[in-house]
C-alpha cells in the first residue's frame, strides 16, 4: 500500500471521531485496519472501506440529528 493510500484507508476512523460516539469507534477502526491489511487485494479492501464509511456516516448523521 502506498503512503498516500493510508490516509484514505483511515478515513472511516477519522470520520467517526468527529461523531463523538463511542459505539462506532471500534468497528470503524477495524474496518480501517482491514483496509490497510487487504491493500494487496483491491476488491476486498474496497469492501472493508465501504463498510467502515457506512458505519461512520450513520454515526455522524445521528450526531447531527441529535445535536
Amino acid at each position: 500500500m502506498d503512503v498516500l493510500q493510508i490516509p484514505i484507508a483511515a478515513m472511516p476512523f477519522l470520520l467517526v471521531l468527529t461523531s463523538r460516539t463511542g459505539k462506532a469507534i471500534a468497528p470503524c477502526l477495524l474496518a480501517s485496519v482491514f483496509t490497510v491489511l487487504l491493500g494487496g487485494e483491491p476488491h476486498r479492501a474496497v469492501m472493508a472501506w465501504c463498510v467502515g464509511i457506512l458505519i461512520a456516516a450513520v454515526a455522524l448523521r445521528e450526531r447531527l440529528r441529535v445535536g
